[in-house]
């Protein structure tokens, strides 16, 4: 089943529910997109007494919008808090307290930030809501002269982006401070199966510009980064499982490994893949397979026959956020075609509304590994270049 909200939904996953006449909840946001009469919507009221006789279907969300409708309607079965325990950044650090003891991490309100004296933290630390998305309002903080200029941008991000999330997505008054993880980030779409046995769907490297770079910009996946990596997130998604005991579940995961191999995880999405339908779609570009599908019907990728052929091959997700330091009053356009120029494959571009929300659009690319300069420059531009001017 699967339950669609604001603030995207894409074609490709629309689609897929139209192609495959898979089950979705008639919510607000599905009859805008013209669902209604098909016999695979269901309204609320059908929805929700079918789960309660079968409430181990798997459920996807497109949105952590729609955790507010799950909380709303689906208590009975034991989504919420299962819910909870990722989505709140706070009580996922707690949960995997046995795995990492000796983590630093600690709540603190929006309202004691002036309050807060950082001479006893560790630095630098990483300061974000205990609730968030699109690295929204997420600052290192590597000293105290720092921390005055971070506590001001917080408060701007937080103006900026009021009323865009509910309070399930983006919890704009409790924040979490924990140690920096060091090392290379990746972001992995998995899914708990009915058995509570992880299935990944698609491993991607976040690339950074520098070292204080926290922005979403540039993820990619490849053969060589699937193969290196698969077993061991596989083997930390299984412990997870063990701690949690969630059963068709559906996650997206970020996590760190350091210059020794050491794992730290960072935070677990949930009942979702990337969001705005952004990983989970680049996945099916780049791999040839649907993990909506892989998802609801309980299949696992055949990893091999799937990278045979894709050896020197990087695939992109680009995030082209508003990093220009502009109000978007002051952007007349933006320049898609020319960004598509830079590329050597572009796959996909979706253009978003920046007047509505902080990104221009996304792009999915293919890159030969000997181009790698061309995802670089982009992921080195404010982006400026690309904006017209009012």
């Amino acid at each position: 089943m699967i339950i669609l909200d604001e603030p995207y939904v894409s074609d490709f996953l629309l689609q897929t529910i139209r192609d495959h006449e898979l089950p979705i909840v008639l919510t607000d946001t599905a009859r805008a997109l013209g669902f209604g009469s098909e016999t695979y919507c269901w309204d609320v009221e059908t929805a929700v007494s079918h789960l309660r006789t079968s409430f181990h279907q798997p459920i996807y969300t497109n949105s952590e919008n729609a955790i507010g409708w799950v909380a709303q309607h689906l208590d009975f079965t034991g989504l919420p808090g299962q819910i909870a325990q990722f989505k709140d950044k706070v009580k996922f650090r707690e949960l995997i307290r046995p795995l990492y003891p000796h983590f630093f991490f600690r709540q603190i309100a929006l309202r004691d930030f002036a309050a807060l004296d950082i001479t006893h933290l560790p630095l630098p630390f990483v300061i974000k809501p205990t609730a968030g998305f699109f690295s929204l309002a997420v600052h290192k903080v590597s000293s105290a002269a720092e921390w005055e200029a971070v506590k001001t941008n917080i408060q701007l991000e937080l103006m900026q982006t009021r009323g865009l999330f509910p309070r399930e997505v983006i919890n704009t008054t409790s924040f979490i401070i924990e140690e920096c993880i060091e090392g290379d980030e990746y972001a992995i779409d998995a899914y708990f199966d009915a058995a509570g046995k992880p299935v990944i769907l698609n491993i991607l490297k976040h690339i950074f510009s520098s070292a204080s770079d926290v922005s979403d910009r540039i993820y990619i996946s490849s053969k060589e980064i699937v193969e290196t990596h698969l077993a061991r997130f596989t083997d930390f998604l299984a412990q997870l499982g063990r701690l949690t005991g969630v059963q068709n579940f559906p996650v997206h995961v970020e996590v760190r490994l350091d210059a020794a191999g050491q794992m730290q995880p960072i935070e677990v999405n949930p009942l979702r893949f990337g969001g705005w339908c952004t990983t989970p779609d680049m996945t099916a570009y780049a791999y040839g397979f649907n993990p909506y599908l892989y998802f609801l019907r309980g299949q696992r990728p055949d990893w091999g026959a799937i990278l045979a052929d894709k050896a020197g091959k990087l695939y992109s997700l680009i995030i082209l956020d508003n990093s220009t330091g502009l109000a978007p009053d002051r952007i007349a356009a933006f320049d898609y075609e020319r960004v598509l120029a830079q590329l050597e494959k572009p796959l996909q571009l979706r253009r978003l509304d920046y007047r509505r929300f902080p990104v221009f659009g996304f792009i999915f690319a293919e890159t030969q590994a000997a181009h790698y300069a061309e995802l670089d420059a982009i992921l080195k531009s404010d982006l400026r270049e690309f904006v017209v001017l009012v």
